[in-house]
């Protein structure tokens, strides 16, 4: 099958300035997770064998990168190897994800690279590669360009000094964020008045939203524009993550979790910097929207009788897609392994037919699945498509159009946006056909030796055996079957009946850390009792034999 250096969402890992050589640099990857400049290089030299040379026009590449300190020379490394590979490069500057996306098909490039390591921590980064459509690139791709770079640094291909400074410099350049900040509010607007027109509402009709809504930009560059679109939209917000150190640093999505809860007390004890501030408000107040460091994500807070509650991704989902059925919409709703079971059943509670899907973790997967012609076009429509994807961490995949292609439509997870469709569909939201939440637990064991699970071998026979063995012990088990997903290649879905309930247990590599997790979804009305007992009898038989002692 070959080496893949990329993992769920590009690739990620700590910040090494100090590696040089090349070869040193893949084994860095491989071996410990780490970014250093010559794997960019390298990926960008392999670009370039990944596309057709024979007579073809010099390509372009949009560059983009979020504020962590060794971005700038992993900037220059990416260029240096697109360069070589002779593509027209195009730096954009400090931009979110989501600019990124859009920029590749503003400029009309062939792949868009973006310089993050998402919600990580800013000694982290990485790379994600958009393709000239505006999809996530797949992992046969990914795999072929890992194969390619590890080949190149196994050659002698020495620049001098001089050359090297010529090819680390860009074809065009912005400065610093202003590309971000003049296009990304431009955007979200012709998106926002695309839906305002589809419901026949606006952000000023919106509900139960405190005044003024808390937003953290994670330090990202959402800091600089979007509580002001929103001020200027008819939502009053004020931004908090300019107070914060660095990027992602006790700020933003990164920190929260989609289940998590806050007692009034707890809040205020709070590192956080947005859950410190939240204001006491009207049980079910919207009161904060926090998004990661590149803005791909969004997760909401909401005000609860004894302190504060996070609504999800799948709770986003769920109101957006009940306010535009209820228009007279027909939608299509994907949704990852890790979402809430009952956002996927008991879908009479739409006022119109809603087809559901179930993908991988990870927004390109959520957006194959509703591009329904696959990766390598766009969508045609002269209407917004009818289709969402979603995670609930927080990501949703929403249609977007193309910005010189009438009707041409991209997918994008875009937290901006997140946050807008929710605050959108609080003016026409039905509270009694809601979702009822099921309930859900993940739980990970760390430093893990990744190799010793692909979901097949013996330990995932073990592992079956066990979790099975401890669900009798609480309720009765049927229909039982075990299966995975497209594009997890190392999963273990374990689908069954219990106490007459719909369980869901996934068992999982992550894709960019060494740890190993395990996720339980059970829908709504079923008892948890067992279920935890379960997990935790899964996650120690994982660590007795995955950890190295």
């Amino acid at each position: 099958m070959g080496i893949n250096l990329f993992g769920t969402d590009g690739i990620r890992g700590k910040i090494n300035m100090a590696t040089v050589d090349e070869e040193d640099a893949v084994s860095g990857l491989i071996e410990n997770r780490e970014i250093s400049p010559p794997i960019l290089r390298l990926i960008g030299e392999s670009l370039g064998r990944s596309v057709e040379t024979a007579s073809r026009e010099k390509l372009r590449v949009v560059i983009g990168w979020d504020d962590r300190p060794a971005n700038p020379e992993l900037v220059k490394s990416l260029t240096i190897g697109l360069n070589i590979a002779d593509f027209e490069v195009t730096h954009i500057g400090l931009c979110a994800t989501p600019t990124l996306h859009y920029a590749t098909l503003f400029f009309d490039a062939e792949f868009g690279c973006m310089i993050t390591a998402s919600h990580n921590p800013v000694d982290d980064s990485g790379l994600k590669i958009f393709t000239k459509y505006g999809y996530k690139t797949t992992p046969e791709f990914e795999l072929e360009l890992s194969h390619n770079a590890i080949s190149l640094s196994q050659e002698e291909r020495e620049i001098d000094q001089i050359d090297g400074k010529k090819l680390s410099e860009p074809s065009m350049s912005f400065e610093s964020s202003q590309w971000c900040i003049h296009n990304h509010p431009k955007w979200l607007s012709s998106r926002y008045a695309t839906l305002t027109e589809m419901i026949q509402s606006n952000l000023a009709d919106s509900k139960n939203i405190n005044s003024p809504l808390l937003v953290d930009s994670s330090k990202g560059t959402g800091q600089f524009w979007l509580s002001a679109w929103l001020s200027s939209n008819g939502i009053q917000a004020t931004e908090v993550s300019h107070q914060a150190a660095a990027l992602n640093e006790n700020c933003g999505a990164g920190d929260l979790s989609p289940t998590q809860e806050w007692t009034f007390e707890e809040a205020k004890q709070s590192a956080h910097i947005l859950i410190k501030q939240l204001p006491s408000c009207e049980p079910g107040t919207l009161v904060a929207a926090a998004l990661d460091g590149d803005g791909d994500r969004c997760l909401l807070i909401e005000a609860t009788k004894t302190g504060f509650k996070v609504i999800d991704g799948d709770r986003i989902a769920d109101t957006f897609v009940n306010c535009v059925t209820n228009s007279g919409f027909n939608w299509h709703l994907a949704a990852s392994i890790e979402s809430d079971l009952s956002l996927t059943t008991n879908l009479d509670r739409y006022p119109k037919r809603v087809r559901v899907s179930e993908t991988a973790v990870g927004d390109r997967w959520l957006s194959f699945k509703l591009s329904e012609n696959g990766n390598n076009q766009f969508i045609v429509g002269n209407s917004f498509p009818q289709v969402i994807g979603v995670e609930d961490s927080g990501h949703l995949v929403m249609p977007s159009p193309h910005p010189s292609l009438s009707e041409n439509w991209s997918l994008v997870g875009d937290g901006a946006m997140t946050l807008v469709a929710y605050l959108l569909s609080l003016s026409r939201f039905e509270p009694s056909t809601a979702m009822k939440r099921g309930w859900k637990q993940r739980q990970s064991v760390k430093n893990v030796d990744r190799a010793k699970w692909d979901g097949e071998n013996q330990l995932s026979n073990m592992v079956e055996k066990s979790l099975r063995k401890k669900l009798s012990e609480f309720g009765d088990v049927s229909l039982w079957t075990r299966t995975t997903v497209a594009g997890e290649n190392n999963l273990m879905l374990i689908n069954c009946s219990f106490s007459g309930s719909k369980l869901s247990v996934g068992v999982r590599n992550s894709g960019t850390q060494a740890k190993i997790s395990v996720s339980a979804r059970l829908e709504y009305g079923g008892t948890s009792n067992g279920v935890q007992d379960a997990i935790d009898t899964v996650c120690d038989l994982l660590a007795k034999h995955m950890i190295n002692h």
